[in-house]
């Protein structure tokens, strides 16, 4: 999940998503630019075999609805999302690896196992080549690396959220029901991100691994500010763009390391970022569905989720140093995220263009109501529009001089900001 990073830390955006997704001392123009357009960090929408399925609509929900008709919404969704239960069978829970055929982080690493000479020899080089490979990586690179680690290490977090969505949630915590055993799957194979990025630093000798523990620790702490409401179809589409955002930030950290010479940091950033794509498709699948059975509550919930404040996993890490807003750490590393190319706003606004061409959003039609349909023209004008606040906040930061920034886990080492 994570990115600046549920990736992004890409920055998401950590877009925002990871990812996943951002500066320190910035001017005010540079600020908006970072805080307006990082966020977060798909093929036709799938179709029912046979006769299509009925369209859910707002107007007969509300037809056969007590007073309280937000309630009963969100009653329906519940219902709907639940629904899908067969169907998540058949079309999610293949999108997992069985355990036995799946990576393991020590796949990717030196053999650590005790034996006799040859073997600590073995680990010996094995280290040896892997700080080799690392000794080229910039420090602005590893900030992104250890922001998106940090990010990934919070997944606690992040399965306590998936659970929060009624209809999707794991109620028993074994429950044999497909949108429970996608959730705990999800959970074991993002489990293994965190892990694998953990020890690769550890090894490399490149960071500070005590100030980036406590950094997982305060994370942990603090928490995630999840979107309101805790609907299925929020968190479905929350999913979407964060899996996505941490697909495009490993994807980038991975092209970086290859450059600088780190190929095995490449092949373990390629590797991750190949697991979120198949967790993006997963999400994404999912919500695609739900927009054939309940185009004007996926509508409005998308909008909802573009509209709002849309919380990045990573956004409340603190190393104990940092301050606030554009101070923070979380925006710090966003920034040093957007200068480095790993996640940036175009980044942010391909994602929102992919997903509204994904599902069909323009050609919704039937079953839409008036805020629907606002929503709809919303949405459908929104990639435009971020496309044109990015060329003016980059216009705009064009004409400031770059700052600088100490990041703890590099050992204080200055590095410059977006």
């Amino acid at each position: 999940m994570a990115s600046s990073g549920l990736a992004v830390a890409a920055t998401a955006s950590s877009a925002w998503l990871c990812c996943p997704n951002h500066h320190i001392h910035t001017s005010s123009s540079r600020s908006r630019k970072h805080l307006l357009l990082h966020g977060l960090y798909g093929s036709a929408p799938a179709r029912t075999r046979g006769r299509r399925p009925p369209v859910w609509t707002a107007a007969a929900a509300t037809a056969a609805a007590p007073a309280d008709t937000a309630a009963s919404a969100r009653r329906e969704q519940v219902e709907i999302a639940r629904s899908l239960n067969a169907w998540v069978e058949e079309n999610m829970l293949p999108l997992l690896t069985p355990v036995d055929s799946a990576w393991q982080p020590h796949d990717f690493l030196p053999c650590s196992a005790a034996g006799g000479g040859e073997a600590l020899a073995a680990f010996t080089e094995g280290v040896a080549e892997l700080r080799a490979g690392a000794a080229g990586v910039p420090d602005e690179v590893l900030v992104c690396l250890v922001g998106n680690m940090v990010t990934e290490e919070a997944l606690p977090t992040y399965q306590s959220m998936g659970n929060r969505a009624e209809g999707l949630a794991d109620g028993t915590g074994v429950s044999p029901l497909p949108w429970a055993r996608w959730l705990r799957g999800w959970t074991a194979e993002e489990n293994r991100h965190g892990d694998l990025l953990n020890r690769y630093l550890y090894l490399s000798g490149r960071v500070d691994m005590r100030q980036v523990e406590a950094t997982v620790h305060r994370l942990l702490r603090n928490g995630m500010e999840m979107l309101a409401p805790a609907s299925p179809y929020h968190g479905l589409i929350y999913g979407a763009f964060q899996e996505r955002a941490t697909f495009v930030s490993h994807g980038h950290t991975a092209r970086l390391a290859g450059q600088y010479g780190d190929r095995a940091l490449a092949k373990i950033c390629g590797v991750i970022a190949a697991d979120e794509r198949r967790h993006e498709a997963g999400y994404t699948m999912a919500s695609a569905r739900l927009f054939e059975l309940d185009p004007d509550g996926m509508a409005r919930a998308l909008a909802d989720v573009m509209r709002g404040k849309v919380t990045m996993p990573g956004q409340l890490m603190s190393d104990g140093r940092d301050g606030d807003g554009e101070h923070s750490l979380f925006a710090r590393f966003s920034a040093v995220a957007e200068r480095a190319g790993v996640y940036t706003a175009r980044d942010y606004g391909d994602l929102v263009e992919h997903f509204v061409r994904r599902w069909r959003v323009a050609e919704l039609a039937a079953g839409l109501s008036g805020e629907g349909r606002r929503a709809q023209e919303y949405l459908c004008g929104l990639a435009p529009k971020i496309r044109r606040m990015e060329e003016l906040a980059h216009r705009r930061a064009a004409r400031i001089e770059p700052a600088m920034a100490r990041f703890s886990w590099i050992f204080d080492r200055p590095v410059m900001l977006g």
